[in-house]
């Protein structure tokens, strides 16, 4: 059973991003949306639901998954980011120094050679990072993401509306959502947006 307790993040780790930084003319709340462990087949259900609902959201990717027929070509057209969850999913804070610049470096170079876009963002797999982590990122010119709000969507494929449920109870301002590219994610999706404009929140980006 998935444990409410984890849906909140909360660091005082200056060296990664939480939340959206407020715009000094921004007067409305805010959120971001994110979906990890991609580009897999759930993602073009994910891009159709985003278009229709008029939503923009940050994608980071594992670049082992990444080839020229997904279609990132559409992500980026729509408005949307693409970010680097590293080459292949490892647990960072397990691997040494080398080994984490190099899982890093990899993924951005294979995404940008594909997309041609710059690769700003990286979100560290399973949330788990080091000082090592920190200095692979800035060498790399990338900023660390992670989250204020986990949906624990990954854990509740048997319950889905359990994801809504607990990004509903903890919405705050400036919250970055942690999502997943999964079949139980896309269920939910369009509910999840109309009830985050609901309660008059609007889609943003970093």
């Amino acid at each position: 059973m998935a444990d409410k307790t984890c849906v909140v993040y909360d660091t005082a780790d200056d060296n990664v991003i939480t939340e959206l930084k407020r715009e000094e003319d921004s007067t409305g709340k805010q959120v971001m949306l994110t979906f990890d462990d991609g580009p897999g087949k759930a993602l073009p259900e994910i891009l159709d639901i985003l278009k229709k609902e008029n939503a923009e959201a940050m994608f980071f990717w594992q670049s082992r998954l990444l080839h020229q027929k997904r279609p990132w070509k559409r992500v980026l057209e729509e408005g949307h980011v693409i970010g680097s969850h590293t080459r292949g999913h490892p647990n960072l804070a397990a691997l040494n120094e080398e080994e984490q610049f190099r899982e890093l470096l990899y993924s951005k170079m294979k995404i940008e050679k594909i997309t041609g876009q710059a690769v700003k963002y990286f979100r560290p797999p399973f949330g788990q990072y080091n000082e090592h982590t920190i200095t692979a990122a800035n060498r790399l010119g990338m900023e660390i993401v992670m989250w204020k709000i986990a949906s624990l969507d990954w854990e509740l494929k048997e319950e889905p509306l359990k994801i809504i449920e607990y990004v509903q109870e903890n919405l705050q301002d400036r919250a970055i959502i942690l999502l997943h590219e999964l079949e139980q994610t896309v269920k939910i999706l369009p509910e999840l947006i109309r009830i985050i404009k609901a309660e008059g929140y609007e889609f943003c980006l970093l």
